[in-house]
């Protein structure tokens, strides 16, 4: 195999190393491909399909995060076949999820001119807020399902494993294992899937009391009694 692939990126050549991605191999190139499970420190597993691009003599789209170049490849990251593809993607999104967190998207959004009420029918995923622990708020109801938190969670950072997906199809949603709250799993509040979420569907609790107007003394003396209590129950 040669060390080095040649190929053409929206009709500009670039030389990279064998084994690169389209995503990277684009970015050489100073061309932004958009994603929402991608990021540059977990592993990649091209499970939002929003940076597909249109390779010629590809039958189907392909994902830039995961997709190696080929010697004499010819791609196109932004063709009306992938920008329509996109555009119904965040359209889906936005009739499932609630996205009024996701600054990031919401851009996305804007740049494809995607249509929020395109699907006014679709089903919703509502889910309570999750407030089991003094460190964390979970709103599931925000999140895009991009597996950022488990990836963290698990082998690309921390080796806790204290999350999953649970259940399957539509009702899919991340939880911990047998539904335990996180202060009876395996969780050490570290915050990295906290920092790694692109929706708002994770938040430091402290920035969410704060956001709903509560002061910072009376924020400070609600999560030092709850870390109390919950040392206390122990």
């Amino acid at each position: 195999m040669a060390d080095e692939v040649t190929l053409s990126i929206d009709g500009h050549v670039v030389q990279v190393p064998a084994g690169t991605t389209i995503l990277k191999a684009a970015e050489q190139l100073g061309e932004k491909v958009p994603t929402i499970c991608y990021h540059d420190h977990t592993t990649a597993n091209g499970l939002c399909r929003l940076c597909v691009v249109e390779v010629a003599g590809a039958r189907v789209l392909s994902p830039a995060c995961t997709a190696e170049v080929r010697e004499g490849m010819q791609v196109s990251t932004r063709s009306e076949r992938v920008e329509r593809s996109r555009r119904t993607l965040l359209e889906m999104l936005s009739s499932a999820v609630d996205l009024s967190e996701a600054a990031e998207i919401q851009t996305m959004m804007e740049e494809y001119t995607a249509n929020p009420d395109r699907f006014p029918e679709g089903q919703t995923r509502s889910q309570p807020i999750l407030d089991d622990n003094p460190m964390f708020i979970r709103d599931y109801a925000k999140c895009v399902m991009c597996w950022r938190c488990v990836q963290v969670c698990a082998d690309d950072a921390q080796y806790t494993h204290a999350i999953n997906f649970t259940s399957r199809g539509f009702d899919t949603m991340i939880g911990t294992f047998f539904d335990k709250p996180l202060m009876e799993t395996t969780c050490v509040f570290c915050g990295q899937c906290v920092g790694v979420c692109p929706s708002g569907a994770l938040k430091a609790k402290r920035q969410y009391l704060l956001e709903r107007g509560l002061t910072p003394d009376e924020v400070m003396g609600a999560t030092r009694s709850e870390r109390r209590r919950k040392k206390r129950s122990k």
